[in-house]
């Protein structure tokens, strides 16, 4: 509980950022369930109008992933594909990246990692391009639920994936929550925005809720000093030990 109390901060990875914004007193649980509900239907649909995907990238220094895109893109309209989506959808830590899009795109870039300087590509098992422009259908769904949802200021700093900067106020949050279906998850910038520091100034406890410590991973890979304070804190654990 005291945790809880003393929190400065939230943020959220992709749907998660509704988490964030439930915690910090910005939505209510039921309403934020209601319309990840809607957005998730919406982006499901928006997925099974393309082939498309996502995929993750682990690049040597001299990577330069517009460029690879821009090639890609490039195949895709040589195969007839009119106004092809290729483009980093996901900043994760230096050097890695989620690049997502057309799958005839993706496939390009396995088969180009080499020249690319990619060390690493691995497709991710979901239905479609999240966060470019193919979620577009998904924006109008998720508007109309979100303007009939009563939004708060936060409690606390809540910072957006869309720019890696803390919400405003209740219109903000309101107008970025539907960017963030087609826009990048910028959350190796947030994390250098949330951890912030003068030097010699301490880093602040960090805790990832949740399945996994994929979030934990990636803040060792952005900032070490933050992220020697880092705990893991698994909901289900939590459960079973009560059930017990």
């Amino acid at each position: 509980p005291q945790v809880v109390e003393r929190c400065v901060a939230a943020a959220g990875y992709s749907v998660g950022e509704f988490a964030a914004l439930v915690f910090a007193g910005a939505l209510g649980f039921a309403e934020a369930l209601y319309a990840v509900k809607i957005r998730a239907e919406a982006m499901q649909k928006a997925s099974e109008a393309v082939p498309s995907g996502m995929l993750s990238v682990v690049g040597r220094r001299e990577a330069n992933y517009k460029f690879a895109c821009l090639e890609a893109r490039k195949h895709c309209e040589s195969l007839g594909i009119e106004n092809p989506v290729c483009t980093v959808s996901n900043y994760l830590f230096p050097d890695s990246r989620v690049i997502a899009g057309h799958l005839q795109a993706l496939e390009f870039l396995q088969e180009n990692a080499r020249k690319y300087y990619f060390k690493r590509t691995k497709m991710l098992p979901v239905s479609g391009a999240f966060h470019t422009r193919l979620m577009e259908p998904a924006v109008e769904p998720l508007a109309e639920v979100l303007k009939s949802i009563e939004i708060q200021k936060p409690l606390l700093c809540v910072y957006s994936n869309v720019n890696g900067k803390k919400y405003m106020h209740a219109k903000h949050i309101q107008k970025l929550l539907v960017k963030q279906v087609v826009s990048p998850v910028l959350w190796e910038q947030t994390m250098h925005s949330v951890y912030e520091r003068k030097q010699g100034t301490e880093f602040p406890y960090t805790y990832e809720v949740g399945p996994g410590n994929q979030l934990g991973a990636i803040l060792k890979q952005c900032n070490l000093k933050a992220w020697k304070q880092y705990k893991h804190v698994d909901a289900l654990e939590d459960e079973e030990a009560a059930e017990t």
